[in-house]
């Protein structure tokens, strides 16, 4: 953890800020986890992948809290929430790399995207915290810019499957972040991101002993360890880490609005890495994405 904000420069800043910087980097780091359809063509199976993807996460996580003297204690409170967000956390991104295989990633981006408003409403209904128009106005913005920036790809059809798959994605994910940010306050997010990827490794487990269809594979080639590797480190232990952090520090929905980095660093990862055109819609895209993380990040005026 201190590595992270030593690297970023985060001690120096002050807490809203450094909760806005966080969020944007576990947003963009979140972004590359479409990577791991290059598994897919070579017939890797999604439970081995995320099984290596969270065992390899949950590893360096224990060798953080080792090396920085943390504790990987928990009170019997905190141990059944922090198993609850495990299960979130596994079902999130189990359903959403299932959906991978169902549709464009594009398109599951797009409808992933749903999770800041689904936040938005828990906090309102559950917590009666009031949603401000700005706040709307940000997640109304950052949708139409994601929309605009998966348009035209090679397949922009919707699945049924896919799109119940999402949506369960989703709904996981925002009730994620806003236990996050409703508990666990006194629990460092070293140790809960060590507990959250090892109950996504047995959730993986358990999945592939009930599902007889499922075939849990050996990864030799050095293609495939690399991928699982950047998904381990990237979209998991920094992601996390940071994420609970910016939770904290700016709060559920906030944090959730700057996922639309998400999808935007996956547009910026083909277009720099795979020479995929730079269109007159992805400008726009990335301008509309950009104004809402704005609304977010800067402070907004008080009245005299």
């Amino acid at each position: 953890m201190y590595l992270v904000f030593k690297t970023l420069n985060l001690e120096q800043m002050n807490d809203k800020l450094k909760g806005a910087v966080c969020g944007i980097v576990s947003a963009m780091c979140y972004g590359i986890n479409p990577i791991g359809k290059l598994l897919y063509a070579d017939g890797i199976s999604t439970d081995t992948l995320l099984l290596y993807r969270f065992s390899l996460a949950a590893v360096v996580f224990a060798i953080a809290i080792v090396v920085t003297k943390g504790s990987f204690r928990l009170t019997k409170r905190e141990g059944l929430i922090t198993l609850g967000l495990g299960l979130l956390f596994g079902a999130s991104s189990m359903t959403l790399y299932y959906s991978f295989r169902q549709m464009a990633t594009g398109v599951a981006s797009t409808l992933l995207f749903l999770y800041p408003l689904l936040v938005a409403i828990i906090m309102a209904v559950c917590f009666r915290e009031r949603v401000g128009w700005r706040t709307l106005l940000a997640i109304v913005v950052a949708f139409i810019g994601i929309a605009i920036l998966n348009y035209g790809g090679d397949d922009n059809s919707l699945n049924l499957v896919g799109g119940v798959l999402v949506f369960v994605s989703a709904l996981t994910y925002a009730i994620y972040i806003v236990i996050l940010n409703r508990s666990l306050s006194k629990v460092s997010p070293l140790t809960l991101s060590f507990y959250v990827a090892l109950c996504c490794v047995c959730c993986n487990l358990v999945h592939s002993l009930i599902d007889p269809t499922i075939s849990l594979q050996l990864l030799t080639a050095p293609k495939h360890l690399l991928v699982v590797g950047a998904l381990a480190i990237f979209p998991t232990v920094v992601a996390l880490l940071l994420l609970a952090v910016s939770v904290r520090k700016i709060g559920s929905t906030p944090t959730a609005i700057l996922g639309a980095l998400e999808p935007l660093t996956a547009v910026l990862i083909g277009v720099l890495l795979y020479d995929e055109s730079f269109t007159f819609p992805l400008a726009v895209g990335i301008v509309l994405i950009l104004a809402s993380v704005l609304m977010v990040v800067l402070p907004q005026q008080k009245p005299a």
